[in-house]
């Protein structure tokens, strides 16, 4: 794995950052609700908002209200459901939804297909749903085979595996589109992207970011598109806090050549 002395030098003025949560800013928990970014991270995050001119994002599969809430006092650009809703840096949100009949339909169904495996739960984000089964691992194939089946019976939806987790959401959603989208609009526009994640889910990501000949990061083991690795959330907090380090080094010497100048 590479450690963060081995990933390249990033500009943060030339730069636009997008971070997954779960795995990357935040260990993976047993539930989601479970889940928090450590205090200085989030603060280590606010300050790089600052430093890329407001080009930063999160992109995940949390929606948006999970995301803000998490993420707090943070409230920029994101992306939620893996990109079903997305936040521009204007404040608008733009959504790709199921229409309320099959949502409310999904939902039903989806709650009577997995009843009969103990540990296993849906999580309804409006526009897709979770099939979580992180606390009976034994039922993988089971949760992935009604997933399958449910895509085989509706058109309108596709599948996205994840660590312990199925998403069922609407198709041409995925986290490289909502990327795609951020980096065509102010302040990303122009800049070059960094994208870092930890899972399946962020491969769509990976390969848009290299299209774009940005930063790729995947976070743990497994084979992946992205062009850099860390090891765990840990190596991600470490390399965020130098990141903060850094700008504060770069003020520091800049104070101080002004004061030799005065």
């Amino acid at each position: 794995m590479t450690d963060s002395d081995s990933l390249p030098p990033i500009p943060l003025d030339t730069f636009a950052c997008f971070f997954d949560l779960d795995g990357t800013l935040a260990p993976i928990e047993k539930r989601p609700e479970m889940v928090s970014i450590p205090d200085n991270i989030k603060q280590a995050l606010g300050t790089l908002f600052n430093a890329t001119g407001g080009a930063l994002a999160l992109v995940s599969g949390r929606a948006l209200m999970e995301l803000d809430a998490l993420s707090a006092p943070l409230l920029g650009p994101a992306a939620g459901v893996h990109g079903a809703e997305r936040r521009d840096a204007q404040g608008n949100i733009h959504r790709t939804e199921l229409s309320p009949p099959l949502a409310q339909k999904l939902e039903r169904e989806l709650t009577a297909a997995i009843a009969g495996f103990p540990g296993c739960h849906i999580e309804a984000k409006g526009m897709a749903y979770a099939l979580h089964y992180r606390q009976a691992p034994q039922y993988q194939h089971d949760i992935l085979a009604v997933a399958e089946a449910f895509v085989d019976r509706y058109a309108e939806l596709t599948l996205q595996p994840g660590k312990c987790v199925v998403d069922l959401k609407p198709k041409g959603v995925d986290k490289g589109a909502a990327i795609k989208a951020f980096m065509r609009e102010v302040p990303f526009a122009g800049r070059t992207p960094l994208f870092i994640g930890d899972d399946l889910t962020d491969e769509a990501g990976f390969i848009q970011v290299n299209a774009l000949n940005g930063i790729s990061i995947k976070v743990g083991p497994g084979d992946t598109a992205a062009r850099y690795h860390l090891d765990d959330v840990g190596h991600v907090h470490l390399w965020l806090l130098s990141l903060v380090e850094q700008l504060d080094n770069y003020s520091i010497k800049t104070k101080s050549s002004v004061g030799e100048d005065l």
